[in-house]
């Protein structure tokens, strides 16, 4: 997450540059957006996140952009549009790829004039909205496809983040883990000053298909379940972690030497606590040979609770 969090300090200075997340589901594309809008000159003013699946033709215009009273039927009273109410901050759009494609014209001629104006409303009104798109889907092969406007990718991806899936990035466990544990045992107004290592030695080596929000949900439940500020396997439910391990492992066999390497020395590196020395001798290599290939992959890391 080195290179994301590089690029989330460069962008979010840039403003008011549009950004495209992508990444598969659960892989915290929102929390990246947030994390732009936070750092950027906007932070003061609205973040305002909305799901475009969820967003038909018929509601899109009252929706984006708002209606005056009596506008239509049902419109008792005036509406702000999402535009409006984000006005000055940042408009994050999640599942871009899901807009339909009869409303990609409507939302990139907003993008164009930087103006709107109400249902109903004669008046036009100005805007200065920062707009941060995300979407698990391949955009390009959608343009390609005809479902997604060639013109509006490119409007939307002045600026790309991809966020890689968890599982090559294993080294961001313990970091995640530490950071829900810290979150979440201050919410409950639980002390959980250590993790098993059992527990951290299981997940370093599960897929992760729901990504960082499984991992979220996983030590949400366990801080639930602890009754002590030790988290333990039984905490983690690790018995079924391990299963889904042990089919994961019996259907799918990596065979890319890069990632068996990868995953090897991450996993040997919190095997030893983080002594490099150690690590070396579980890896039979070289401490300087060790190095390189730390530095070849890029690897950091921090020393996590267990």
């Amino acid at each position: 997450m080195k290179k994301v969090t590089e690029l989330v300090n460069k962008v979010a200075k840039s403003d008011p540059t549009n950004v495209l997340i992508t990444g598969e589901s659960g892989t915290g594309k929102e929390l990246v957006a947030r994390a732009i809008h936070y750092m950027s000159p906007r932070k003061d003013h609205y973040f305002y996140a909305v799901n475009s699946s969820a967003i038909t033709e018929t509601l899109f215009e009252s929706e984006f952009f708002g209606h005056n009273k009596g506008s239509f039927t049902g419109a008792n009273e005036n509406k702000t549009g999402w535009f409006e109410v984000a006005n000055k901050g940042t408009l994050f759009l999640d599942e871009i790829g899901d807009l339909p494609l009869s409303l990609q014209t409507k939302f990139l001629r907003v993008l164009e004039e930087r103006k709107i104006s109400r249902v109903g409303g004669t008046r036009e009104i100005d805007i200065d909205v920062r707009i941060i798109a995300a979407t698990n889907q391949d955009l390009e092969k959608l343009t390609e496809e005809k479902q997604f406007r060639l013109d509006l990718y490119h409007r939307l991806g002045t600026f790309i983040i991809h966020i890689p899936p968890l599982r090559e990035r294993k080294e961001d466990i313990p970091l995640l883990i530490n950071y829900f544990v810290d979150d979440f045992s201050k919410k409950m107004n639980k002390k959980i000053t250590r993790i098993d290592k059992e527990v951290i030695d299981t997940l370093m080596d599960y897929s992760f298909p729901g990504n960082v929000r499984e991992l979220r949900n996983m030590v949400e439940r366990a801080i639930i379940l602890s009754d002590s500020g030790r988290l333990s396997a039984d905490d983690f439910q690790i018995d079924k972690v391990s299963k889904k391990i042990s089919h994961t492992n019996n259907n799918v066999e990596v065979l890319d030497l890069n990632v068996l390497e990868r995953n090897a020395i991450i996993k040997a590196i919190h095997q030893a606590n983080f002594n490099k020395s150690a690590a070396a001798k579980l890896l039979n290599i070289s401490f300087q040979a060790l190095d390189r290939r730390i530095k070849k992959y890029k690897l950091v890391f921090e020393k996590s609770l267990g």
